[in-house]
């Protein structure tokens, strides 16, 4: 008989590296994994500081089974969350587990009872640690490695969330389509393209280097207001802003990104992000001593593009406008040499945006989940055990 398991709360330093290692320890031999940025997975995690949690708390917890570490798990209570949508909902991400229900099952319910001695009702997840974030459950697309900054996990993964009582709430979708399918738009989208442009007399350019971190932020300041009523979404905030401006500006590829401006004011920002996993990959997601280095030197070589998003204020949303920011970076994308595009992610509940993509010859390739819970005692709350 085995041993039974202990869900236990990461209090030490050699806790929070079994939380590291678990993930490791569970992929290996997976040709389709590719190790995060430890590094920064530290301080999405709370490990190390992030601005995140400054408006947020959370604790991590690990199952063990004898000696042997077999699931982790994080609990966040991400409170502007809750002031925004006046919800008392809490979160979960950073999930890992076996393959086995009396593990995964009783340390989904330990983090949710943790969560409702927080005072929270509900529990939603996997984010890691929240929307503006890594996010998601992948539960459809695990024959290929997952684009820079996007998920991936075991197949099995979505069985064990949803023997813990969670319940689908929303999809994300990633498309994917060739360079060249690109270039063959839809009449009607090149139509909307030119006659937004021609409306608006709606000038495109590249961030600009010698003005890079004012660019980036104002990518970013557009990104929260145009965001304000989408599904789940909360505004980054100033110090967020700040710390991704940051990060960013080592990793963004400038001819790859469009500022739209009306009359010198920009209303449109998008970039795309190089797939910087077909190097991480080669680093072990070790940035130091060398691996930093490595990831810069490895550019020239990445022939795929996440388009991360493109985002226009909501005054303009409705004209195409979004259209005519992202075509800007399409000419220069064939000059550096990409050859595939991943539009990713989008929601399924947004009809607009999926509908673009679709039409402009996008395929869908990968699908991931969003699953909400009821923590309320006696209402599918944490099981006692």
């Amino acid at each position: 008989m085995s041993p039974s398991v202990r869900i236990q709360p990461v209090t030490s330093r050699r806790d929070r590296k079994a939380f590291l290692q678990l993930e490791r320890d569970l992929y290996r031999g997976d040709p389709n994994w590719v190790p995060p940025l430890w590094f920064e997975q530290k301080k999405l995690l709370g490990f190390a500081k992030h601005p995140f949690y400054d408006d947020a708390l959370g604790q991590a917890f690990l199952a063990r089974r004898g000696d042997e570490v077999v699931g982790r798990v994080l609990a966040v209570v991400n409170h502007a969350h809750n002031r925004r949508y006046k919800e008392k909902r809490g979160f979960f991400g950073f999930f890992q587990s076996i393959d086995d229900e009396s593990v995964s099952t009783p340390m989904l319910d330990f983090a949710s009872q943790w969560l409702v001695d927080q005072g929270m009702t509900d529990v939603r997840g996997p984010v890691n640690p929240s929307l503006n974030y890594d996010c998601g459950l992948l539960v459809d697309g695990f024959d290929t490695p997952p684009t820079f900054l996007i998920p991936y996990n075991h197949e099995y993964y979505g069985r064990l969330i949803e023997a813990a009582g969670f319940e689908k709430v929303q999809d994300l979708y990633s498309y994917e389509a060739h360079i060249d399918t690109l270039e063959d738009l839809d009449p009607k989208l090149l139509f909307v393209i030119n006659e937004a442009t021609r409306r608006f007399n709606v000038k495109c350019r590249a961030i600009d280097r010698s003005r890079f971190a004012k660019d980036v932020r104002s990518f970013l300041e557009i990104y929260n207001l145009s965001l304000q009523q989408t599904w789940g979404y909360v505004p980054m905030s100033e110090a967020e802003i700040s710390v991704q401006s940051g990060g960013l500006k080592h990793l963004i590829v400038p001819e790859l990104t469009s500022i739209a401006e009306i009359d010198g004011q920009p209303v449109g920002a998008g970039f795309g992000l190089l797939d910087y996993n077909q190097v991480i990959k080669k680093i072990d997601g070790r940035l130091f001593p060398f691996g930093w280095w490595t990831l810069m030197r490895g550019k020239k070589s990445i022939d795929r593009l996440r388009l991360i998003s493109t985002n226009v204020l909501p005054e303009y949303q409705k004209w195409g406008l979004g259209l005519v920011t992202l075509a800007r970076i399409l000419p220069d994308a064939m000059k550096y040499g990409i050859q595939i595009g991943e539009f990713s992610w989008v929601l399924e509940s947004n009809s607009l945006s999926r509908g673009t993509i679709e039409r402009g010859g996008a395929t869908r390739t990968k699908v991931h989940r969003l699953y909400d819970r009821s923590i309320v005692p006696g209402q599918g709350g944490p099981r006692q055990s």
